[in-house]
């Protein structure tokens, strides 16, 4: 697992970029306080995405592979992430839903794309 830390690091600071932008846009108070509270769901869910990930592709495992990884994370992390949201009182409107799906694919996925797409300019044919 020590091998995955990084990739498992970027997806958390990335969740953490996006509560931090969505609270930005918003002119919410409270910086430190405020982000822990938006965030917590969705590193909730980030956390259940890459268990479920590491226990169902256990031997096969990689944390850069857009499938199933990458889907997986983001797919757990924005369902996970608004379940929580509802259950603890905070907003879940559809609008949010669809900007929080839409940058959360962008982050999650998108990191993976761009890891990939370098390793394979670099790896010689």
């Amino acid at each position: 697992m020590k091998k995955f830390l990084p990739a498992l690091v970027v997806d958390v600071v990335l969740v953490v970029v996006f509560c931090a932008i969505g609270r930005r846009s918003h002119d919410e108070a409270n910086a430190l306080t405020g982000l822990a509270i938006t965030a917590w769901p969705f590193l909730s869910g980030l956390a259940v995405g890459w268990v479920a990930t590491v226990a169902l592709y256990r031997d096969k495992f990689d944390a850069v592979l857009i499938v199933p990884t990458g889907l997986l994370v983001w797919f757990s992390t924005l369902v996970v992430g608004m379940l929580l949201r509802v259950v603890s009182g905070q907003g879940t409107a559809f609008s949010f839903i669809l900007v929080a799906g839409t940058v959360l694919a962008v982050f999650l996925l998108g990191w993976r794309a761009v890891t990939r797409a370098v390793t394979k300019v670099r790896t010689p044919s």
